[in-house]
């Protein structure tokens, strides 16, 4: 008896830092030629992206891989508005009432 299984979801958990190396090796990168490509003096600079949110890094590395940033590291995008909240920003309707 075959069991039949329903397509996976997309899953909430980034990407593990082998994956990542692994996609940009098969897109023809490194890290290191990836940032010197970029001009940052310091080939090491990208690595930085993948040990804590920095947006522009991250946005090298997902054009590199062809994929959108979010789709690595979906926990550095989640939903802005539930973020500031917590962060305790006021959201645009409690600026405009004040």
């Amino acid at each position: 008896m075959t069991k039949r299984t329903s397509p996976k979801k997309a899953s909430l958990k980034d990407w593990h830092r082998a994956d990542i190396v692994a996609a940009l090796r098969k897109a023809g990168w490194s890290l290191r030629r990836l940032a010197t490509h970029h001009g940052y003096a310091s080939p090491t600079t990208l690595s930085v992206a993948m040990e804590r949110p920095w947006p522009k890094g991250q946005q090298l590395i997902a054009d590199a891989i062809g994929i959108d940033p979010a789709e690595i590291w979906p926990s550095r995008y989640q939903d802005k508005n539930t973020t500031r909240d917590q962060k305790g920003h006021r959201d645009e309707a409690d600026r405009k009432a004040a």
